[in-house]
């Protein structure tokens, strides 16, 4: 099942297991079974510790439930865990074994105080690049406290229970048999939504933060090239976001990031946070910001009532995906309007679907599409498409991908319960038109995440961007920008990188100059 590389990878892992690990198949005749079968006793083989042992289940079949046998946890995957989610099995071994867990302090302890029955179920998709991170928050929990069950169902091989519970996105939670999360949801957020107070304890401890020299607001490839310049200087620097990585961390395949060939979001973010780590940069992670303004120092108000001082600002905030604002699409967000065809296209396996977007994008996500779903509608507002050449003469060649140009999306059909259609409108002859579909994926460009700076002095384009020089610097003194966020024209992991960098040296240079003039007035 395992070649030899990934073996000795492994072994090598799992030699720091401390303590004894079961891994406990339920499997039948199918190859699925087969499959998990011959995984498990490849990772048993790595070491001592892990035994395999067969069992029998009502619910799930094929599952591996990766058991503790000293601290009695449980951590189990339905399917094969293989793709993105083969590191979380992987690390479900390690953290069951002993292995230390990459949770802060204060949420280990969070979740040690656990003392009711929590079970988890998180349907997933192997090609879901945001799922992981979802499966190894609640595996995490799962490992520190065995009142805590956490199963992993890929959604694509219990289609039949997916149906039956109208999942059309993932990764989609359950909590004892109730929806609770869509999406791309942090650890910390799972504990801010199971304890009330856990929100004021952050937000009191962050209150006492020490006034830093550089704050970073946003944790994506801007921010994290900021903090790292900063952190370089020697000055006191903290980076407070949502989650690490941003958009990147929902990106596919990654081919033009200078000397790396090819790689992907989750790995890249994994790689920017381990880098940023390796300074004294304080980062405050599942955290939003929410106002900004200029006293004494700069203060960043946050959604949790939390406020952080700092003589300077790197707002590197990112984008999000655009929606169509047609009726339908909020209602239906979810249960059929979906914006990560990666993670969500093997939930219509089988299925016509539409994309809206004829850019890269779009037409890239119609390409992907094809291999999975029985056929896919493009519909491009203007009358060419934007995505390059190479890509669409790629769609083109495909029988199940249709391209409709001038095309106004304007009403998403559904049946109270998931997508049904789409109304669209020729934009040359007027007439209305109505696809049957059971998914649409939205891929029709960003919007800046700036709207919490709209009452602030930080000037905005119209099109909402922040305004900024070639330093970087934006309308309120001491206040830097870079990335997705601002009027940059160009929106690139590679530029976004370089932005942080210039703002970072921009917000240094500000320090500099500032530190000159009290002591001249002095």
């Amino acid at each position: 099942m395992l070649d030899q590389q990934i073996k000795n990878q492994l072994q090598s892992h799992f030699s720091s297991l401390q303590s004894p690990i079961e891994l406990l198949l339920s499997i039948d005749d199918s190859n699925k079974s087969k499959e998990l079968k011959a995984l498990a006793h490849d990772l048993s083989s790595l070491s001592d510790k892990i035994t395999v042992k067969e069992v029998s289940d009502e619910q799930y079949t094929p599952k591996m439930t990766v058991r503790s046998v000293e601290q009695q946890t449980e951590i189990a995957f339905a399917g094969v865990a293989m793709g993105h989610e083969f590191t979380s099995l992987v690390l479900a071994i390690l953290h069951s074994g002993g292995h230390d867990t990459k949770a802060s302090e204060d949420e280990k302890a969070l979740i040690r105080e656990i003392d009711q029955s929590l079970n988890f179920e998180i349907y997933i998709s192997l090609s879901c690049q945001t799922c992981p991170q979802v499966v190894q928050a609640l595996n995490t929990m799962a490992a520190l406290n065995p009142n805590v069950k956490a199963t992993m169902i890929d959604g694509a091989l219990f289609q039949e229970e997916v149906e039956q519970r109208n999942i059309m996105a993932v990764p989609t939670v359950f909590l004892n048999g109730e929806q609770f999360s869509q999406g791309a949801i942090s650890l910390g957020d799972i504990l801010n939504k199971l304890d009330s107070k856990a929100g004021e304890k952050q937000a009191a401890k962050l209150n006492d933060k020490e006034v830093f020299d550089v704050l970073v607001v946003g944790g994506g490839p801007a921010g994290a090239s900021a903090a790292i310049y900063a952190a370089r200087k020697g000055l006191n620097t903290g980076i407070v976001a949502e989650r690490f990585g941003g958009q990147v961390a929902d990106t596919m395949g990654i081919e033009n990031f200078i000397s790396v060939k090819a790689t992907e979001g989750p790995k890249l973010v994994a790689q920017l946070e381990e880098h940023v780590h390796q300074y004294e940069v304080d980062v405050m992670k599942n955290q939003r910001a929410a106002g900004i303004s200029r006293g004494e120092n700069i203060d960043i108000q946050l959604e949790s009532g939390a406020v952080l001082k700092a003589k300077s600002v790197v707002i590197a905030t990112g984008a999000r995906w655009r929606s169509m604002n047609v009726p339908g699409e909020a209602e239906y967000k979810g249960r059929g309007v979906a914006y990560c065809p990666h993670c969500d296209g093997p939930l219509f396996k089988g299925k016509p679907v539409a994309v809206i977007g004829g850019g890269n994008s779009g037409i890239e996500a119609a390409i992907d599409l094809a291999n999975i779903v029985e056929h896919v509608t493009v519909l491009e507002f203007a009358d060419t498409l934007r995505a390059d050449e190479v890509l669409i003469r790629k769609a083109n060649s495909l029988a199940n991908v249709t391209i409709i140009k001038n095309a106004q999306t304007t009403e998403v059909v559904g049946d109270g319960k998931k997508v049904t259609g789409l109304k669209y409108t020729d934009r040359q002859s007027g007439e209305s038109h109505t696809l049957s579909l059971a998914g649409i994926f939205v891929q029709i460009g960003l919007i800046p995440n700036t709207e919490w700076l709209k009452e602030s002095d930080v000037s905005l384009s119209k099109f909402g961007e922040i305004e900024i020089d070639h330093k970087g610097a934006t309308s309120l003194p001491g206040v830097y920008a870079a990335g997705d966020a601002t009027t940059t024209p160009f929106k690139q992991i590679i530029i976004a990188m370089g932005a942080g960098a210039t703002a970072s040296l921009g917000a240094f240079d500000y320090l500099i100059r500032c530190s000159q003039s009290d002591e001249q007035a002095a």
